[in-house]
């Protein structure tokens, strides 16, 4: 598999440097751990192409099924500000449905990201929203009746988001958030003589627990 370095892991090592320092320099940052778990409506993949000797190959969408997520988040927001940065890993299995009279294709998709957040700094309710990059790692498992064999692509993608966030006590909040993401997955060794891409995008709904430091 060809080695890819996304901007995401930049990213990702600047915000654990701010966490880091800020953590250190200022009594009142503040830094939140949480788990999440939803939904992701992953429609379809589209734009299918092969890629290698397949190049040229185009194919009908996949349609992708409905999955579960879940992940983790570490975030920062230093002393009580209105902007931070947020570190998260989701995963989820949007397997491809069955292609004609050929079972379907497992599919399993994880993203680990960085995200810059805006928020409403209130002390009970917390509207929020952001973007970012990540890395998205995505798994195809093998499946003889499609000729398809083991392979995993490692891309770069992105994410918006939006949520709000409640407090039940100083430290313990619950939130609740959709995210719009996206990436071109891209499998070279899916089949013998080459492989195929495809746009992958997905709308999630998620509901997590959150701990502030």
């Amino acid at each position: 598999m060809e080695t890819k370095i996304p901007i995401a892991v930049g990213f990702l090592a600047a915000w654990l440097s701010i966490a880091t320092f800020g953590m250190s320099g200022s009594a009142s940052a503040e830094t939140y751990v949480a788990g999440t778990v939803g939904i992701n409506f992953a429609d379809q993949l589209t734009d299918i192409s092969g890629t290698g000797d397949l190049s040229g190959f185009q194919a009908s969408d996949f349609d992708l099924k409905n999955s579960v997520s879940y992940g983790a988040k570490l975030g920062y927001f230093p002393e009580h500000s209105w902007f931070g940065i947020e570190g998260e890993v989701l995963q989820t299995t949007p397997h491809i449905k069955s292609l004609g009279s050929d079972p379907g294709i497992h599919l399993s998709v994880t993203t680990v990201g960085v995200n810059l957040l805006a928020r409403y700094p209130g002390r009970t309710f917390q509207p929020y929203a952001g973007g970012g990059v990540a890395t998205v790692i995505a798994h195809l498992s093998d499946s003889p009746a499609n000729e398809i064999q083991s392979d995993t692509s490692v891309t770069g993608g992105w994410n918006l988001l939006a949520g709000l966030r409640g407090f039940v006590t100083p430290s313990v909040a619950v939130f609740t958030e959709y995210k719009y993401s996206g990436a071109t997955l891209r499998f070279d060794q899916a089949a013998a003589t080459g492989g195929f891409e495809g746009d992958y995008r997905a709308q999630q709904v998620l509901f997590g627990l959150s701990y502030h430091f």
